[in-house]
Formats: structure tokens, sequence, C-alpha cells
């Protein structure tokens, strides 16, 4: 319990020193405007726990209104925690949305996840649990996912392995109703980590079958709970959705876990990362971090005979990692800045693995376990020793994650203005529509988008287009028509610089006026423009 506790605190601790309280309890009417994905984020759960109870329950009507609402799920609103909120939005301040939440509630359940995991091992004792607690809290990787919430859910993949070293040591009925239970939850905050977090579970049964022992029954239970995922993504309409592809364009660098980006000791920045596919290299950064590495090195070199026996002892898990690391290498497997090995196109049914460099995660985690484990049975005191050298090295990191969350980024709109017109708008038509903004996007819409949607968000203003990952059937580019149209009552027809040329012409006789500065992308004197 003790163990448990001081994790408990020190995620309390990070939490409340990295997230300002306005970041982690926001409300409308702030002065800052929210930037990139973490904006997406926002504006979906807004819209999703404004709206009424749908079936799918994550389905939106008020958002996308032109393609008939939107799954908000594929905009990684983060359905676990978003549906309970919307449960208690009644009792909740205006505006309010669970994103910043989420980051905080991760970073308080990253070193307590990572205490059960060690002492899902058979290591209770105090000293080591506080040495993977701190690790754990300084996993580069993790800390890094900064921008996107649903993804800083590391803690899932910890209380995965947990499970998984309970149930092929002494599975039980609840254990195995748990691991369901978090399958489930795993895709409710973002399908890649469910996917890890099954392959987790895969490993109980390869593990038994290659000790000589039964394997039918955790098989027969896997599929029990590859079953139950595969019902709520049927219920939660996740089933037939299609994005853009690219597999292999995000992939792991193979460098990448011992390429010291973001490291106190190394003095490098965290950016630009590793990159041999030229799309970037930030989905593939696993940089493994100075303690990790340390704590593996010395438990290898100082335990070799047990270290190779706990290997036998879980083959099935190290088959299973083996296999994550080469679908986060991919098809096209790069080095440093060089593709060393390209094995053509790959299978289809990968396109929907991406960012495919996440799937090192659950590896990363396993031989942070690992180290632990092989250190504690050296001297408890060097776990500690090696959690504080990886707290230590994850300074810079740490620093720029609070830096992000503390920013407060003026709007590039007239928020004022437009927070007053929404307030009697019972419709929004944002023109051009996200879909109909062809790359490089040069006039910054898609940017002005999610500014001017975070403000309809705070009141969720129906809105005619919105930024989505997936969909089911790709989207038409409809904006001649809708600008067209004969204005509806109470409609708030907008036009962002790039559309006004081609679209604002076409509106049918009403009172368009300036709302305000739009000074994004090459159009740096550009205006709002709203007709009613």
């Amino acid at each position: 319990m003790l163990s448990y506790l001081a994790a408990l605190a020190l995620g309390i601790g990070l939490a409340l020193w990295v997230f300002p309280l306005d970041f982690l309890f926001p409300v409308a009417g702030q002065g800052w405007r929210p930037a990139g994905d973490a904006a997406q984020h926002m504006v979906a759960q807004r819209y999703l726990m404004a709206d009424a109870w749908r079936w799918p329950p994550t389905l939106a009507l008020n958002l996308n209104t032109q393609a008939g609402g939107m799954n908000t799920a594929f905009a990684d609103s983060i359905p676990l925690l978003a549906l309970p909120l919307k449960a208690l939005r009644d009792w909740l301040p205006e505006g309010f949305h669970g994103v910043g939440l989420f980051y905080g509630l991760a970073w308080l359940a990253q070193p307590v996840a990572a205490v059960f995991a060690l002492r899902s091992a058979g290591e209770k004792r105090l000293l080591p649990a506080l040495g993977i607690a701190l690790a754990a809290a300084s996993m580069p990787a993790w800390i890094g996912r900064f921008g996107h919430a649903a993804l800083c859910g590391h803690f899932l993949l910890l209380l995965g392995l947990g499970i998984y070293l309970r149930l092929v040591t002494r599975p039980r009925v609840s254990l195995w109703l748990a691991a369901g239970v978090l399958q489930v939850a795993a895709l409710l905050v973002h399908p890649y980590l469910a996917a890890m977090t099954l392959a987790l579970l895969g490993a109980v049964p390869a593990t038994r079958l290659l000790r000589g022992e039964a394997f039918i029954g955790p098989a027969l239970a896997v599929g029990v709970c590859l079953g139950a995922v595969a019902g709520v993504m049927a219920g939660f309409g996740y089933l037939g959705a299609q994005g853009d592809g690219g597999y292999g364009r995000y992939a792991l660098n193979l460098l990448s876990p011992f390429w010291p980006a973001g490291s106190l000791f190394s003095g490098w920045p965290w950016s630009p990362q590793l990159d041999a596919t030229g799309h970037g290299g930030w989905e593939g950064y696993n940089w493994l971090g100075v303690g990790l590495l340390a704590a593996l090195l010395a438990g290898l070199l100082l335990r070799p005979r047990f270290a190779w026996r706990r290997l036998g002892r879980h083959a099935g898990l190290a088959v299973v990692l083996l296999g994550l690391t080469a679908l986060a290498a991919s098809f096209q497997v790069g080095f440093g800045q060089r593709i060393v090995l390209d094995l053509g196109p790959p299978p289809a049914v990968l396109e929907q693995f991406r960012a495919s460099g996440r799937f090192f995660w659950p590896v990363a985690y396993a031989l942070l376990l690992a180290a632990m484990v092989l250190l504690a049975r050296v001297r408890p005191v060097l776990c500690l020793a090696a959690g504080l050298l990886q707290f230590v090295d994850a300074t810079p990191l740490r620093a720029a994650i609070a830096g992000w969350a503390q920013a407060r980024p003026a709007w590039h709109i007239d928020a004022p203005t437009l927070r007053a017109e929404f307030a009697t708008a019972r419709a929004l038509t944002l023109l051009p529509s996200w879909h109909c903004v062809t790359p490089p996007d040069a006039a910054g819409s898609h940017a002005l988008t999610l500014e001017i949607l975070a403000l309809a968000a705070e009141r969720a203003v129906p809105a005619s287009t919105m930024y989505v990952a997936r969909w089911r059937e790709a989207p038409v580019c409809r904006d001649e028509a809708l600008a067209s149209a004969p204005l509806a009552p109470g409609e708030l027809r907008l036009f962002l610089p790039a559309a006004q040329p081609a679209l604002l012409p076409l509106v049918p006789t009403a009172d368009c006026r300036t709302l305000g500065p739009a000074p994004l992308g090459q159009l740096e004197g550009g205006q709002l423009i709203g007709c009613r």
C-alpha cells in the first residue's frame, strides 16, 4: 500500500506542477486559444457533451452538420471520459471539457500503473517501486505526446503488462474480467492503445503454449475479450471507417530508442527527430532514456543467467514484443537518415496503422519493467538510483510540456466579436469547408477553422464542418452550393479569407460585414466576413 501511495503522491505532484488549474478545468470565455490537435479534441468533446444522447453514443449531430453529424471518436474525443462528463453536464461550468483533465489523470495514473506492473512481476519492495514510478513518469515517448491527450494514456499499457503477468502465473475469472474491461477502456481512449493492450493480452496463451502449459482456455478467453472489443467497435460506429492511409510514413527509426533527443545529459533538442521517410520523425520518437538504458545494461551484466531464465519464462511475450517492433518499423526500415530495408508495398490491412511508430511503446515499458526486476535482484537501491537518473534526464521534456500547457497564445481572430455573434446564432456555416482546402493551405484556413470552432464550441452552435481523421464515406466538396443557398433563420455564414473571392459573390442578398482580422498564412491582411 505504501508503494501505491508514494506513486500516487508523485503523480499528483507532477500533474499539478505541469498543468495549470485553468488548463485542467477550462471554462468558456478564456482569453487564449487552444492550438493544434488539442483544439480538435476539445471541439469534438464540447460538441459531444452538449448534444442530445444518441446512438452511437459518440455521435454529435450538431457538428459537421453538412455530413449528417460526426462520430466524435474519430476526432479523439476520449469517449471513456467524455461520456461520463456528458452525464454530468448540468453540473459543469459552461464550456467545460475534459481534454485538460485527461492529461492530469494520465500523469496521476502513470506512476501508479507502473507500481502495479512491478508488483505483478513479484517485486513488492518500496525502493524498486519508487524507482519504477519515477522512471515511468519520465518516459520520453510518453512525455513527448503533449498535444495529443488520448495518446498520453500510456498507463493502460502498464496495466496491460501487469495483467499479463498475473494471468500467466495465476489466472482467475476476475482477472480475465479485468482484462476485458481494460481492452474496452483502452478502445474508448484511443484505438491504437487498444491494439497494443490486446497484443499484450494475446501473449498470455502464447507464453503458456511455449512453456508447455495449458493454453486453449486462455486463448478462448482472449477471443472473448477480442469479441467484446469488436462488439463495442460495432456499437460505437468504429467499424467501416477509413482514413488517409500511409503506413510506413510515420514509423519507428531503428536508431530512435538510442538517440538521446530531449535528454538533459546529451543536451540535444527534442525536435527535430530522426527521419528517414521524409515525413518527420515525431510518431517514431522512442528515446528510452539514460536511466532505463543504464538499468537494463547493469541488470544484464550483473544477473545474466536470471535474465535469460526470465526471458525463457516469458517467451510468448518476447515474440509479441518482437512483432510489435517489426510493425512499428514498417516495411521501409529506417536507420538514422537512411532507409536500410525496403520490403515493398505493405498489405492493405496495415494502412489503418498510419502512425506505426507508436507500436514500440509497449516494448519500451516491458524493457523498463525487466530492467527494474533485474536491478532489484542486485540491490533495491539501484532501482531508485536508475529512476532518479531517468527523472533527471527527462527534465527538458517536462519543461517543454509545462511550457506548452502554461502558454497562453493570443487569438488570431477577434474572439469577443465572434463570441457575441455566436451568442445569437442558431447555426454556423463556415467556408471553406475543411475538406475543400487543398494543400499546402497557404492561407492558413485549417488553423483558422479550428480557432473559430473552438469559440463556437463554447455554446455548441451547430457547425457545418470539422476536421476528422477518419470517415465512412469520402467527403465531397459542396462549398458553392452552401454559399449560394438562402440563409436560414439565425444562420451565421462565415467566410475565411481564402474563400471570399470565389464564394462570397454567390451569397444571396444578406447583411454581410467584417467581423475582424484573420492574419494567418500568406493572407496577412485577411478579414473574416460574416453574413446573416
